[in-house]
C-alpha cells in the first residue's frame, strides 16, 4: 500500500530517481546485476534501476531492467513486450487489501471485509482467514504466472500496524506474509515484501528483494539494509522529497530509488 496520506495529497504531483548503489553496505560484485536463483526463478541484485507503473497508457520505453506493473490490468501480450525489450517484469496485486473494482471482488466473503485502507474502494482483509485467503490468492498469482510475469509485489502486507477492523497481531502478519511468499515460489515467481519494515529481520529469508515507499522521508532506510546485505534489490521511491535530499544516501546504502508521483503514472525522475 502506497503511504496513507489524504486522498486528496495522493492527487498532488511529485517528481522519482534510480540510485546505484555506491558504497560499503554494497555486497561486492552486486552492483547491476541479477540471476536466477537455484530453484530457477529470478533473483534481482542490488543496484537494478526500474519503472513502476500502476496508472496510465503503459509505456514500455523506459531503458530500466525492471518494471513493475498492474496483475491485472494489463495481457500477457504486455509482458511479452517488455520481455522482448529486455525487461523482467513484475505483478503488482493487492494480497492484504479488498478491491472492489477488481473482477475476481465478488469472491471475497463479507466477512473478510474490514476498515477502508485510506484508497477509494477498499478494504483491508482478515488475514488469519487463511483457508478462505489462500485460494483466492493462489488464484491470482496463477494469473500472474499465466501472463509471464517474473516476480510478484504482493501490497498491503502490514494490515497489523494499521486500523483494519480485525485485532492482528504480528504472527498473524508473519503467517501471512510466509503463505504469500510460498506461494509466489511454488509458482516459480519471485517474491518482494512490500514495505512492513518491523518484520524485515524475520522475513529477508522468505523473499528475493523489497519494495519499500517513502523510507527517506520517515528516516527508515537503514532498515532496508537487511535485503541489499543478502544480495537482494530494494526498490524504493519518493514522492515528497526532491532528488537531492535522498539520492546520495539511498547509493550509499544499495537502494535501487526513483522519485515518482503519487498516482504511479509513467513519469520518473531518476537519480543522477
Amino acid at each position: 500500500m502506497r503511504r496513507l496520506v489524504p486522498l486528496l495529497a495522493a492527487l498532488l504531483l511529485a517528481v522519482a530517481c534510480t540510485a546505484a548503489p555506491d558504497g560499503p553496505d554494497t555486497p561486492d560484485g552486486a552492483r547491476g546485476s541479477d540471476g536466477p536463483a537455484p530453484t530457477g526463478r529470478w533473483l534481482p541484485k542490488p543496484g537494478l534501476a526500474w519503472q513502476w507503473q500502476l496508472s496510465g497508457r503503459l509505456d514500455p520505453a523506459v531503458d530500466v531492467p525492471v518494471y513493475d506493473i498492474d496483475g491485472f490490468d494489463h495481457p500477457a501480450a504486455a509482458v511479452a513486450d517488455l520481455h522482448r525489450r529486455g525487461r523482467k517484469v513484475i505483478c503488482y496485486l493487492s494480497t492484504g487489501a479488498w478491491e472492489e473494482f477488481r473482477p475476481d471482488a465478488a469472491k471475497f466473503p463479507a466477512s473478510l471485509l474490514g476498515l477502508g485502507n485510506g484508497w477509494e474502494g477498499e478494504r483491508w482483509l482478515d488475514i488469519r482467514r487463511t483457508d478462505v485467503l489462500g485460494p483466492l490468492m493462489a488464484a491470482r498469482l496463477d494469473m500472474c504466472r499465466a501472463k509471464g510475469f517474473d516476480a510478484v509485489e504482493p501490497d498491503n502486507m502490514d494490515g497489523y500496524r494499521n486500523r483494519t477492523g480485525f485485532p492482528l497481531t504480528a504472527a498473524d502478519q508473519l503467517r501471512y506474509n510466509r503463505l504469500i511468499a510460498g506461494l509466489a515460489h511454488d509458482r516459480g515467481l519471485a517474491v518482494g515484501l512490500k514495505n512492513d519494515l518491523d518484520q524485515i529481520p524475520q522475513l529477508v529469508g522468505d523473499f528475493d528483494f523489497a519494495v519499500n515507499e517513502q523510507c527517506a522521508q520517515y528516516g527508515e532506510c537503514e532498515r532496508l539494509t537487511p535485503f541489499v546485505r543478502a544480495g537482494k534489490a530494494v526498490f524504493h521511491v519518493e514522492y515528497e522529497r526532491e532528488t537531492g535530499e535522498f539520492c546520495p544516501r539511498a547509493a550509499r546504502l544499495g537502494l535501487s530509488s526513483m522519485r515518482k508521483r503519487y498516482e504511479l503514472d509513467a513519469w520518473r525522475r531518476p537519480c543522477p
